[in-house]
């Protein structure tokens, strides 16, 4: 057992390096995806196909809806029978990491549904839990136990020149580490991820189920380059949140002392609603969060997700989907840039980015 994956020389790759492939996984939990999933199925499949236009797509799905995806989907998938209980392959997946020599590690944190007992969305995560040491045994990657450690793929993000991004709301919830303290939290991160600095964002997204993930509030997009999710309307509860967050950063520095270039990528104009003609098709576990008609879903086109050939950006229907697609094709000039109708996705509690993990390319020399 090496003694920290910092410490043998690891480093988690930021997303818009080379991937080796992409980690998803087939919705069909009743109380995640209403109606059997239908509208889910058909946002996931072009989720999926876009990203395996240019990498390998990994999907885990068990046997009794194999012939389903195969139908949406067709040949050049990787189809697994793994377990799982739900959709949220960004944290359940394992976090992989890189050396220059060109080796791969897989970290699997503790999973235990943003919250366990304390104020978990589901109660029976126990497959989720082992997802990342099963997958990556599946693919042949050695595994770094981090449990107990809890911990998601949504609630870090990493530039992959030393610094992590999280949000306080998510890893110091009382669900997660509360016996560990803010400082111990943050050395076990830059420990496992082979990190220098973590910037700690005060708050995520208005109602953000996950404590609020940072994946759905801010992200990298180059070296000291990252956007924030940002409405100009003071009214709404998350321009407090959003300011505070670009108060914060625009103090700060990267692990290599460079100031932080900041872009504002609006939320939705009007926010995304569940409404009366959705809650039907939800069917619940007990001890399973219960959606109602008029909550805000956490909508943010920050939960975009960057694949070797793409940038795929949730769109709503909404005023400002193409303001989103304009911002980001600026910032992406060297992939397509690729709306998806993702308010199925959302439906579930997440969007692209959480419904997606990154493998980065291994095996052949790292830069």
């Amino acid at each position: 057992m090496i003694e920290s994956p910092k410490a043998a020389g690891y480093r988690m790759p930021a997303e818009y390096e080379l991937h080796h492939g992409t980690l998803m996984v087939w919705p069909t939990r009743p109380g995640s995806w209403p109606f059997d999933g239908q509208g889910a199925k058909k946002a996931f499949s072009q989720v999926i196909k876009t990203i395996a236009e240019s990498e390998q797509v990994y999907l885990l799905v068990d046997e009794a809806h194999r012939e389903e995806a195969k139908s949406m989907l067709g040949a050049g998938i990787a189809y697994l029978d793994i377990p799982t209980n739900d959709a949220w392959a960004r944290d359940t997946g394992p976090t992989v990491l890189v050396h220059e020599n060109g080796r791969a590690l897989s970290v699997d944190w503790a999973f235990n549904a943003w919250g366990g007992s304390y104020d978990g969305l589901y109660q029976d995560y126990d497959a989720d839990d082992q997802v990342a040491s099963r997958f990556s045994q599946a693919i042949g990657l050695p595994v770094h136990d981090a449990h107990p450690f809890v911990l998601e793929g949504g609630a870090i993000h990493s530039d992959g020149e030393g610094t992590i991004l999280v949000t306080e709301s998510c890893l110091l919830s009382p669900g997660r580490n509360p016996h560990l303290t803010k400082v111990q939290i943050e050395q076990v991160l830059l420990d496992t991820l082979g990190a220098e600095k973590v910037l700690w964002l005060p708050y995520g997204i208005f109602n953000d189920e996950t404590n609020e993930h940072v994946d759905n509030v801010a992200a990298f997009v180059g070296p000291a380059e990252l956007v924030l999710a940002w409405t100009d309307d003071e009214s709404d509860p998350q321009y407090a949140m959003s300011k505070a967050d670009l108060d914060y950063l625009e103090e700060q520095v990267d692990a290599k002392g460079r100031k932080l270039t900041v872009h504002k990528l609006p939320i939705p104009k009007h926010p995304i609603l569940i409404t009366e003609e959705d809650l039907p098709g939800y069917v619940y576990e007990a001890g399973e969060e219960v959606r109602t008609a008029g909550e805000r879903l956490a909508a943010s086109y920050v939960n975009f997700y960057v694949s070797n050939g793409a940038v795929l950006v949730p769109q709503f229907a909404d005023e400002h989907d193409e303001q989103a697609l304009g911002l980001l094709a600026q910032l992406f000039p060297t992939r397509k840039v690729v709306g998806i109708p993702a308010r199925d996705i959302l439906l579930g509690g997440g969007n692209i980015h959480c419904i997606t993990q990154q493998i980065p390319l291994y095996g052949a020399k790292c830069p």
